[in-house]
């Protein structure tokens, strides 16, 4: 896996349902390094601090293999890498792969592979959309959120390199597919709920399914 392209954003003003707030989902590319602090991306823009940055969702990771499927769904879109918000736009990763609790060297910082990323109604505004929820939810290839095990700088062309591998054999996809299934996989919802990558508040949550 390797970055080709590192993304901010900055605050932008939006109207949904009558009402104004302000997103950091408008990502670009920009030419210098970004540094994984333990909480979020210096420099970039948090605003809902709720749903948004922390520990266990300090920098999101989209994948470039995905977009070329997004670009024959939304042609008329002007396409750049940051299309998704995600800080980290990397090559090669695969969420039905990728474990949740692997850990990997991503420029000089330690980063933890935490929870993929839930879609909402911001994402619907940046495509101008909002049916891409359920057709991202269905796509099943979310990108992931990380934890920062030790900050650090992450430049274009950084590899992003296997330090180790999850006990666990839960992957991001299978979390994923388990938060938006109607009926929950057993086996999977065991997995998630004895794997302490998860915020533990989630896995609380899905205790409920058990």
């Amino acid at each position: 896996m390797k970055v080709i392209s590192t993304n901010l954003g900055e605050p932008t003003k939006i109207v949904w349902n009558n009402k104004a707030t302000t997103t950091g989902i408008y990502k670009y590319p920009v030419d210098t390094p970004l540094f994984l602090d333990t909480e979020d991306v210096q420099g970039d823009t948090v605003v809902d601090r709720k749903h948004h940055g922390g520990i266990y969702k300090a920098c999101y990771l989209f994948s470039t293999d995905n977009y070329g499927y997004w670009k024959e769904k939304y042609p008329l879109l002007d396409w750049n890498w940051g299309m998704f918000g995600e800080n980290l736009t990397v090559e090669g990763l695969d969420e039905s792969q990728i474990r949740i609790g692997s850990t990997y060297k991503l420029g000089t910082a330690l980063v933890q592979i935490t929870q993929p990323r839930e879609p909402c109604y911001k994402l619907g505004i940046r495509f101008g959309d909002q049916t891409i929820l359920k057709q991202f939810i269905d796509h099943g290839f979310p990108g992931t959120y990380i934890r920062i095990l030790e900050p650090g700088t992450v430049s274009i062309g950084d590899p992003m390199e296997l330090v180790e591998e999850s006990k666990s054999t839960l992957t991001v996809q299978q979390f994923y597919n388990l938060l938006f299934s109607k009926t929950k996989n057993q086996d999977v919802l065991q997995m998630a709920i004895q794997n302490e990558a998860l915020p533990l508040k989630k896995r609380e949550k899905l205790k409920k399914w058990a």
